[in-house]
């Protein structure tokens, strides 16, 4: 077996400020040239039209300082922050593909916001082999990665086509197809919902006490389930007059108003008993239906999924600013199909039963995603442990 030679990082790549590669604009446009990168999952923020100060000399290694994700990049760019360092290789010791997979599996604690490289990462000790054995290591890398990449390709189309597959029933539902069901056209939400309430503005936070009342904000909306998720609760106190305006009641329906991203606008999560305790934030909107006997909330819920719904939703609450709203008299006017109350319930069973099939495909999916990424992170220790 060849020698590994241990080095520190800073030894083998040496690293540049990227002062001059800042974008100066975030005005980012899929038609511009020049992608504005991070080092994050994200990796390309967006595209810049900017001429001046674009990196290409290639490749290297982009490392965020604080976090010390890393990326390598073979393409010209630009970058998002002064915490992105280009790491450069010194190519008589390491290949920058070889460096960069060995980055990957770099156990760091990265929980302080501060930078790293300099005091810390660059400190850390790394074996290497010989130019020639990393590079049958690095190809041998890349032809597992392949197969891999392959098969995650073909999981994440699965789930597009569970997308479209929930649109489809969906849409037969709420035209009557899925129960037989006769519909009698559509009518303004305003006509079975009291005003649309939006949430407090008062400042919560973890602290609480026995007086303390639940606020849920945007990330209590599992508008996947359509319930709210008690996790990561923040509180607040209220007075009796403050709370009887905000309160929850079962059947009540929370929909997102505001966000920066225009696809969770409109997002929602039905009310339930074990729901009541608590009340909401201002980025939430509250829908209270007058008369569950004519309109059934869980109906309700499903429609604003429905793809009708979101693109009333979305048209509504298209912004330049970077942040999309609707308001109470935007989502009021939403027209929703008609229904008998007992046909309403027979859609909504119905719609259950696809879904919770589609739903248990999901999981397996999403199952398989995370096993796959294990295998990545298997596949690169072997190949540092001599295994490929």
């Amino acid at each position: 077996m060849d020698s590994w030679t241990e080095y520190a990082l800073g030894q083998l790549l040496s690293f540049e400020q990227p002062t001059a590669y800042i974008v100066e604009s975030t005005d980012y446009d899929n038609n511009y040239k020049t992608p504005v990168l991070t080092a994050g999952k994200t990796f390309i923020l967006g595209y810049t039209n900017e001429e001046q100060g674009i990196y290409d000399v290639l490749p290297v290694i982009i490392f965020d300082d604080f976090t010390t994700a890393s990326q390598y990049v073979n393409f010209k760019f630009k970058v998002k922050s002064s915490a992105m360092k280009i790491l450069t290789t010194n190519t008589d010791l390491v290949l920058p593909k070889f460096i960069f997979y060995r980055m990957q599996i770099i156990k760091f604690d990265a929980s302080t916001h501060k930078r790293y490289w300099i005091q810390h990462y660059s400190k850390i000790k790394v074996k290497i082999p010989p130019l020639a054995t990393q590079e049958r290591i690095v190809s041998r890398i890349e032809e597992l990665f392949s197969q891999l990449d392959a098969g995650v390709a073909e999981l994440r189309t699965a789930k597009e086509r569970l997308k479209v597959y929930r649109q489809a029933v969906l849409k037969e539902a709420f035209e009557g197809v899925l129960t037989a069901s006769e519909k009698f056209g559509t009518a303004l939400l305003s006509n079975y919902i009291e005003k649309p309430r939006y949430g407090t503005s008062k400042k919560c936070d973890y602290a609480h006490s026995e007086k303390s009342v639940d606020v849920y904000r945007i990330p209590n909306i599992d508008y996947a389930t359509g319930h709210i998720s008690h996790e990561d609760i923040k509180y607040s106190e209220f007075s009796n007059d403050e709370l009887e305006q905000i309160k929850l009641e079962h059947g009540d329906i929370l929909i997102i108003r505001s966000n920066g991203s225009g696809s969770l606008v409109g997002r929602a999560a039905l009310i339930r008993e074990n729901d009541t305790k608590g009340t909401f934030a201002g980025y939430l909107m509250r829908l209270r239906i007058k008369d569950k006997s004519s309109l059934v909330p869980e109906f309700l819920l499903y429609y604003l999924q429905s793809h009708e719904a979101r693109i009333y939703i979305e048209n509504k609450a298209k912004s330049t600013s970077g942040v999309h709203n609707i308001n109470s008299s935007e989502i009021s006017g939403l027209k929703i199909p008609i229904f008998r109350a007992e046909d309403q319930w027979s859609i909504v069973t119905a719609i259950e039963s696809r879904l919770s099939v589609c739903d248990n495909i999901e999981k397996t999916v999403d199952t398989a995603l995370r096993q796959a990424e294990a295998l990545r992170q298997s596949i690169l220790k072997k190949a540092f442990e001599g295994g490929l």
